[in-house]
């Protein structure tokens, strides 16, 4: 189910071209293990299809507007101690106080977390992870590779996954195991629901699509929002992204 938090979120980021992926592609192959991620990710879709999306639908009609921004809100809260967290272990000072003043008066004015304050003040979220951590830190980001229920990802990028889930606050915030798997499903679930719209942005291959998706999310994460001309050009190791 976490898988829908990294595809379907790069729908509303990025609007792709697939030509002209394709042709990049045919001049560096940035997907060496297409065969294996191909089967791979047509279970994650089935998953999405038949389990994810309609509880998703069934939560969207029920749960009023403003709740599920409060939802989104009080996640997007917890996700800035993570990135707090890594902005201090990639040395980046600024961004450690923009996250971390987030989370202070979210916390505190905004509820909780349930309202967001802190972007009208002028304190914009700061987007990173431990995968862009690793990047600083010199680790190439290896191939793209498609995660059994967690979706895309590149070799950087599920050690990443990991590195985010012990810097989560949840983990230690949360004593009972049933209560923190319950708050892990609960944000898939709003996040789906809030991206039910996003799906009809996808079109022709949706494996395609996803993979270049997400490889064009990571270079936007990595470059901190700048968006270069080359679609799918290297940042700086042999194929071609990060996590």
């Amino acid at each position: 189910m976490a898988m829908i938090r990294f595809i379907l979120p790069l729908l509303l980021l990025v609007p792709l071209s697939l030509a002209q992926g394709q042709v990049l592609l045919e001049e560096k192959n940035i997907d060496p293990l297409e065969s294996i991620n191909r089967p791979l990710f047509a279970l994650n879709n089935g998953l999405d299809r038949f389990l994810v999306r309609p509880i998703a639908q069934v939560y969207h009609a029920v749960m009023p507007d403003v709740g599920e921004r409060a939802v989104g809100n009080f996640f997007a809260n917890l996700y800035d101690v993570n990135a707090t967290i890594n902005a201090l272990l990639q040395g980046r000072a600024e961004g450690a106080m923009q996250s971390g003043g987030r989370f202070l008066v979210n916390s505190t004015v905004g509820l909780l977390g349930l309202i967001d304050v802190a972007t009208p003040m002028g304190i914009p979220p700061f987007r990173t992870d431990f995968g862009q951590t690793l990047e600083v830190w010199g680790l190439d980001s290896g191939p793209y590779i498609m995660v059994p229920l967690l979706g895309p990802r590149t070799m950087r990028s599920g050690a990443g996954t990991v590195g985010d889930l012990f810097l989560s606050p949840q983990v230690y915030l949360v004593d009972d195991t049933q209560v923190r798997n319950t708050l892990f499903a609960a944000e898939q679930i709003d996040t789906r629901a809030r991206l039910l719209k996003a799906e009809e942005l996808m079109s022709g291959d949706r494996y395609i699509f996803v993979r270049d998706a997400y490889l064009q999310h990571r270079r936007f994460l990595i470059n901190d929002g700048v968006v270069e001309d080359s679609f799918l050009e290297s940042e700086d190791d042999d194929w071609d992204e990060d996590f």
